[in-house]
């Protein structure tokens, strides 16, 4: 989200409130992962119970009777995904209770999307890939299904009677890396598998006597994916190897309180999206929108001055990195559901936006 307001509940002092804003901030932010956001309902909710006007209990049903009388039509409209997972993500974090098992961490993929996913809480039984940015469409090679819990079992014995004791934070952080890399990549539900990861591994994080109560999941979740796919990856044959060291860097801000630049368009494996001068970035900006206003004029010529305004609104916010839904054109533009999806249309009929796959139905980026 563009605008967080739990952030500021973070840095109080009293610390029921500001274990409840990093719930509420992180749960919010973890949906980002897959381009979904929360609506303002949930928001006003959440704040109510970091002021302690309702319990977390009283949110969750609030949030299901406010669905219950509200449905959704739109297929394409994950706002109710995003607030059902949100809320029930601060629930378990607000949770001290934890075990370091394999089915703990299938427990809370049921939890997380029981009635939201049919496969929630299962295993999935069938073979994935998914095209990434970051790899340029390639796609990391998942866990074979046939293997998966196998491969879950043994990453969880391994870590078990791996030790700690006498390591510098370093090697900690290196090998904190390396799990959770390892974990995410067996991929062993079908959606909803880097939310789950998350939950789970900033629940270990704590038993291992971490406070991890800061901003950085928050506000960088879909780095911290990205990180994880860089980790998983090799192109040997183009120079590209896999690596921890970006998700070593979110480990270090967030277990040390450093303050490393976290860009998403470091981690591309072309390298292209490097760029360290200012002024040569802006003007590439510039002649980026040049050339969206030139496909849309000659896609058609009479293209209003105030659409090309709304799409120029949506690059400065998403550029080529973000993919967005709907729901984001609506909220970044001020245009109604109808006029959002009008404008999608418009901008993939004339080639200025593409479609995402991946990240659930109707998400797009900026070619």
């Amino acid at each position: 989200m563009d605008k967080d307001p739990f952030k500021e509940y973070i840095k109080q002092s009293e610390p029921s409130k500001r274990d409840k804003g990093y719930a509420w901030h992180t749960a919010i932010g973890l949906q980002a992962v897959d381009g979904l956001k929360p609506s303002k309902y949930l928001i006003d909710t959440a704040i109510k119970n970091i002021e302690g006007d309702i319990s977390i209990d009283e949110a969750q049903e609030l949030l299901n009777t406010y669905y219950e009388e509200n449905p959704k039509t739109d297929t394409e409209d994950r706002t109710e995904e995003a607030d059902k997972v949100a809320v029930r993500i601060a629930r378990i974090l607000s949770e001290k209770a934890f075990s370091f098992t394999p089915n703990e961490y299938i427990s809370i993929h049921k939890k997380l999307f029981a009635g939201i996913y049919g496969h929630a809480g299962k295993l999935r039984d069938y073979n994935i890939t998914k095209k990434e940015w970051v790899l340029n469409g390639a796609t990391v090679l998942y866990g074979s299904a046939s293997e998966l819990r196998t491969t879950l079992d043994y990453d969880f014995a391994e870590e078990r009677k791996f030790s700690y004791k006498n390591l510098s934070m370093e090697d900690i952080i290196h090998h904190l890396a390396i799990f959770v890399s390892r974990l995410w990549q067996i991929h062993v539900f079908g959606e909803g598998n880097t939310r789950t990861t998350a939950v789970f591994f900033i629940k270990y994080l704590r038993t291992l006597g971490f406070d991890v109560t800061n901003d950085i999941f928050a506000e960088n979740a879909w780095y911290f994916r990205n990180a994880l796919v860089r980790a998983n990856y090799n192109d040997l044959k183009n120079g590209v190897h896999e690596t921890t060291e970006y998700l070593e860097l979110f480990l270090r801000n967030l277990l040390l309180d450093e303050k490393n630049e976290l860009h998403n368009r470091s981690m591309h494996i072309s390298g292209r999206f490097e760029e360290t001068d200012f002024e040569s970035a802006k003007a590439d900006i510039e002649s980026q929108k040049a050339d969206i206003r030139n496909k849309l004029l000659a896609f058609s010529d009479v293209i209003s001055e105030k659409t090309i305004n709304h799409t120029f609104e949506l690059f400065s916010k998403c550029g080529k990195e973000e993919y967005f839904g709907r729901t984001i054109v609506e909220d970044i533009t001020g245009l109604k559901s109808t006029r959002a999806s009008e404008l999608i249309k418009l901008l993939v009929d004339s080639k200025v936006i593409v479609s995402v796959t991946g990240h659930g139905k109707g998400k797009y980026r900026f070619q």
